[in-house]
């Protein structure tokens, strides 16, 4: 917070949950730009995977080592008003860090899909649920089945719903 209340880049306030901590920015120019983008405009800039034109979100979590603030831009797989956040990494043996982040604290999460996040929690979705949500997923962005087949981990798909 600044001396005068306001949520600085430091804080993430939004109307139902507050992530309160120091923001880092992805090491990553082209994440960082697009999440400084998305944020700024509200949503109306730089709101899909870069040139492929299909839609994204931002999901703010807090780092489970950190304890910093992070924002990673994500696909957007959104049905009924909840998202599923697909744990890919573009079909590495490994996890995302997000995953991570979100596993050991899965209320401290906020999606932005438009001018405002809202707070959220998050969970691993298994079985019959996972493969209704896997195949949304894959609707919404076709190279989810390639990242499966290069990897022997199944990967995770957590489903965020609105809290409050």
């Amino acid at each position: 917070m600044t001396a005068d209340g306001t949520p600085d880049e430091a804080s993430e306030t939004t109307s139902n949950a507050t992530l309160e901590s120091e923001y880092e920015p992805s090491p990553t120019k082209w994440v960082r730009d697009q999440v400084e983008a998305y944020e700024r405009s509200g949503g109306r800039e730089a709101n899909t995977l870069r040139e492929t034109g299909l839609p994204i979100v931002i999901v703010t979590t807090r780092g489970n080592h950190s304890d910093k603030v992070r924002k990673t831009p994500l696909m957007r797989v959104e049905h009924e008003g909840e998202y599923a956040l697909v744990a890919s990494y573009g079909g590495a043996p490994q996890h995302p860090v997000w995953y991570h982040n979100l596993t050991a604290d899965p209320d401290a999460v906020t999606v932005q899909d438009g001018p405002a996040p809202f707070a959220a929690s998050v969970r691993q979705l298994e079985g019959d649920e996972r493969a209704v949500w896997w195949d949304r997923s894959v609707a919404a962005y076709p190279p989810y089945r390639e990242y499966q087949a290069k990897t022997e981990r199944q990967i995770p798909v957590l489903l965020a719903s609105r809290r409050g």
